[in-house]
């Protein structure tokens, strides 16, 4: 069970909660927030994404990651624009935030 902020997720039963709301995640969805979530504060690298998710080396698309991780902020309420849960560094991969960054 990894729960990180208001996120709980169970690998076993492939369940998602933000707070007491269960959500519905696809197959690849709930891949990759796993993936994320496993490792809090850490940045996972989109080679790593490809190979844990969709077991590949190969890049069919750049976009693949960014499509799913788009349906995956929006059903957990994350904007995109501003997030708090998962964030992305450029050249450098993406990471799932331990605590929601401060807002100045």
């Amino acid at each position: 069970m990894y729960r990180v902020q208001d996120i709980q997720v169970d690998p076993e039963a492939r369940r998602v909660w933000r707070g007491d709301r269960e959500l519905n995640l696809s197959r690849k969805e709930f891949d990759l927030l796993c993936a994320l979530i496993a490792r809090p504060g850490e940045v996972v690298t989109r080679d790593q994404l490809m190979r844990e998710v969709w077991h590949t080396n190969f890049w069919g698309s750049s976009k693949t990651i960014d499509v799913h991780l788009g349906w995956v902020r929006r059903k957990l309420g994350d904007d995109p624009r501003r997030p708090t849960l998962i964030t992305t560094l450029r050249g450098r991969g993406l990471r799932f935030e331990q605590a929601a960054p401060a807002r100045v």
